[in-house]
């Protein structure tokens, strides 16, 4: 059963106890953080103070990241491939994959890691939304597609490899809940079950369809589905709704995806592989609900740093996101889920 990841950054790219008291170094002097609005959306700065995320490590489980980008070289911890391998690795979570050659849209994994924990304050790219985290990388997807049976495999490798969040930038066509549902298909729903028994938090994105349902794996049962937000803190055209069973989902910033490089979401990408229409070699402004699933991947590692439990992390995560406009907290809407995350109000949050 094949899984697609939908709407990566390449096809909407706009051409498309705190463990850290000490904050990292002010993000102010990475050049292109001006043009992060969605740090600002998600109050990530202000979060720092309390916590960098030191300590956490945020698995990565899709296209494979560069490991050697510059903003993420010193950020990694060992990685797997699972692109038609079995259950067994067969490379070290570098984008390229097993054939050591590129394919369209793999540089989605690479954009997805920066969002997430980007080296900040190195005077380089961006800043991370957990600047002290470190990522995982897991290679799932080859050329934009992978298998349930794949995906599974990284998921269960991040679990039994210290990873205590996941980050899924990726989900199969609206209706494929059906295919769960009855149980013809459960590798992956099993995963997810098996990573949240470790206490992993297990985040995924609400996929770019318009439709009114999380896509699977988002839609299962304990993974907390992400929807998308513009700068405006609108709901972005594209994003499904936040709607699943267990109501268990949030917003986050993914970008406009229309015309305006700086309306979407800036961030790494390979060495190399930005776009000439948005002008930076090494990074790329994407949207979609894959580049919102990272800010909250992020602000869970921040509070996972905090020593909560993934209970806790759900629950705050959920119950610190606020309505935009409105600014209530712990509303929930089927647009936004239980609203926009907040890392600051999480960070400050109760731990119990």
């Amino acid at each position: 059963m094949s899984i697609t990841q939908l709407l990566a950054g390449a096809t909407l790219a706009t051409v498309v106890v705190a463990v850290a008291a000490t904050p990292a170094q002010a993000a102010g002097n990475d050049p292109l953080y001006d043009k992060q609005w969605g740090l600002r959306q998600v109050h990530a700065e202000q979060a720092w103070a309390t916590s960098t995320g030191a300590g956490v490590v945020i698995a990565v489980v899709d296209t494979g990241v560069d490991l050697d980008h510059p903003d993420l070289t010193s950020k990694l911890v060992p990685g797997a491939t699972f692109v038609d391998c079995g259950a067994t690795s067969c490379g070290n979570g570098d984008w390229r994959g097993p054939n050591g050659k590129p394919d369209a849209s793999d540089e989605h994994g690479t954009h997805v890691a920066g969002i997430a924990a980007a080296a900040t304050g190195n005077g380089v790219g961006i800043a991370g939304v957990a600047p002290d985290a470190k990522i995982m990388p897991i290679k799932v997807l080859e050329a934009g597609s992978g298998s349930f049976a794949d995906i599974a495999a990284g998921i269960r490798y991040a679990a039994d490899h210290g990873a205590k969040v996941i980050n899924l930038s990726l989900g199969a066509l609206p209706g494929s809940q059906a295919l769960t549902l009855t149980g013809l298909e459960s590798a992956a729903t099993q995963a997810i079950t098996y990573a949240q028994a470790k206490g992993v938090a297990v985040i995924a994105a609400a996929g770019n369809e318009t439709a009114p349902l999380c896509d699977t794996p988002a839609w299962e049962a304990g993974a907390l589905c992400v929807t998308a937000t513009d700068r405006n803190e609108v709901k972005a055209w594209y994003s499904n709704l936040g709607v699943k069973s267990d109501l268990k989902a949030v917003a986050a910033p993914g970008g406009a995806g229309l015309v305006n490089c700086d309306d979407d979401v800036w961030s790494s990408v390979p060495v190399g592989a930005g776009s000439a229409g948005c002008g930076q070699g090494d990074y790329d402004a994407y949207a979609g609900t894959s580049m919102a699933t990272p800010y909250v991947s992020g602000v869970a590692a921040l509070l996972f740093a905090q020593q909560r439990s993934l209970a806790n992390v759900y629950s705050t995560l959920m119950g610190t996101a606020r309505t935009p406009v409105l600014g209530l907290r712990g509303i929930y809407t089927p647009m936004y889920g239980w609203g926009i995350v907040d890392a600051q109000a999480a960070v400050a949050a109760p731990r119990t």
